[in-house]
């Protein structure tokens, strides 16, 4: 970590603080000496180019972040549900544009990568099967250009076999991570229970079925022992999913972690809080750029800020929310509804009506809230500029995280005709599917 990283961190540290305890109600004069007391702070941190110099370093570091890229690996044999994750990862259906083929008569000969609908530096590769008798793994890896991807999923929809050791092994060596992903456990949960009616215990199920793969794979590994994960495409609410998206998370890189954070589907009120709690840690790096880096003047206010930098973000919330038009209407055809239904409940605008003057406006809106003409004219514009475009940032993402749990819930109200209300089909179940 360099100097300016370690200036930039302490100063994030504080900012924290400073924010967290402070909200919108606060007295005028208070967030008047908050906005003077961030603007000398950089002042004093980087007397050379002040907050200039610590906004080109932080935007940087957002350029970074719209430019990583991540190449997830998902192997394992033909039929073992490759493509349902693939598409599940993604926010897609089988029938979406853009999807993986779906279906056992579907043979992957070829490495083909898929890329995330709305970040598509973010590729999903579904790899060859690994079902042939001659498997060879050091051939396989090679085949498929190893060095590419950053980690390994291994799918398998009933019993992990020696292949599917063989190359978790090789990976290994090869000094890569790989995870195991056991598919379709809603099947295998549904074809129990009709076995065993009247003893059926789903957790006790899924106990030994942990239990079972970590016992084959202790015998088949000396030192690390690589995880695995029960999952259902159709519900990466329940089971698994959520353990296996937090230890990708722990596994990758910042930079990467937060990338793959921000990308994928909001499978769960809880998954949509953490996404919202990660954007809010990422706002004032956001603010500050703005602040400090090709700033206009606003009309009328003593302040000036990017606000081309602001829209883009602003924008992008709303694909990390899946509230733009294309994930609204896939939403709809998942559950069946007019897409204007789902917009009908959302209370901030929609993603088009998003332009430059309605940020200006917002802008000036929160300025004026913030603080009474009498301090307004007082103000230094680059401290003022963080503050305000901090809490507006902030305020705009609570409102479409609000919007985002409306949609979720709108999608899942049974479909009705008349006073005839109809079963919802199986992918439309809370979770990934709507």
């Amino acid at each position: 970590m360099n100097s300016y990283e370690e200036k930039l961190s302490s100063l994030f540290e504080i900012f924290q603080a400073i924010l967290k305890n402070t909200g919108m109600n606060a007295d005028p004069g208070k967030l008047f000496n908050i906005a003077i007391k961030i603007y000398d702070m950089f002042m004093e941190a980087f007397s050379d180019g002040g907050m200039k110099e610590a906004a080109s370093e932080v935007k940087k570091e957002l350029e970074e972040l719209e430019n990583t890229e991540l190449h997830i690996a998902i192997t394992g044999e033909t039929g073992s549900g490759k493509s349902s994750l693939i598409n599940a990862l993604r926010g897609l259906k089988a029938e979406d544009d853009g999807a993986a083929p779906v279906g056992v008569t579907v043979t992957t000969l070829d490495s083909k990568s898929y890329p995330h609908p709305n970040y598509p530096k973010m590729k999903f590769w579904d790899l060859p099967g690994i079902g042939s008798p001659d498997f060879s793994p050091d051939s396989y890896l090679k085949k498929v250009d190893f060095p590419r991807y950053d980690f390994f999923i291994i799918v398998g929809s009933e019993r992990f076999r020696s292949n599917h050791i063989d190359l978790a092994q090789a990976i290994q060596k090869m000094e890569k991570k790989c995870y195991f992903v056991r598919s379709k456990v809603d099947s295998d949960l549904y074809n129990m229970e009709r076995s065993y009616p009247n003893t059926f215990n789903a957790e006790e199920v899924l106990e030994k079925m942990r239990n079972d793969f970590k016992k084959q794979l202790r015998k088949c590994f000396r030192n690390t022992i690589p995880q695995v994960f029960l999952i259902s495409s159709w519900d990466l609410d329940k089971y698994d999913f959520p353990q296996l998206v937090e230890t990708l998370e722990k596994d990758l890189p910042s930079l990467k972690r937060l990338a793959f954070l921000l990308s994928l589907p909001m499978f769960s009120p809880e998954f949509k809080e953490k996404k919202k709690s990660a954007l809010k840690s990422h706002l004032w790096k956001i603010s500050l750029a703005s602040a400090g880096i090709n700033a206009i003047h606003i009309p009328n206010l003593p302040l000036a800020c990017d606000v081309a930098l602001l829209l883009g973000s602003m924008v992008a919330f709303y694909k990390m929310f899946e509230l733009d038009d294309g994930s609204l209407a896939r939403r709809a055809r998942l559950a069946r509804k007019p897409v204007e239904e789902l917009k009908a409940v959302m209370k901030s605008p929609q993603m088009i009506e998003i332009t430059i003057d309605l940020v200006i406006k917002k802008i000036t809106d929160y300025a004026k809230e913030l603080f009474p003409p009498s301090l307004i004219r007082s103000l230094v514009a680059a401290g003022v500029s963080f503050v305000i475009t901090y809490w507006m940032l902030s305020s705009f993402l609570d409102n479409l995280a609000e919007d985002a749990e409306r949609v979720r819930k709108k999608a899942l109200e049974p479909i009705a005709l008349g006073r005839a209300a109809f079963p919802r089909p199986k992918e439309c179940e809370d979770g990934l599917s709507v």
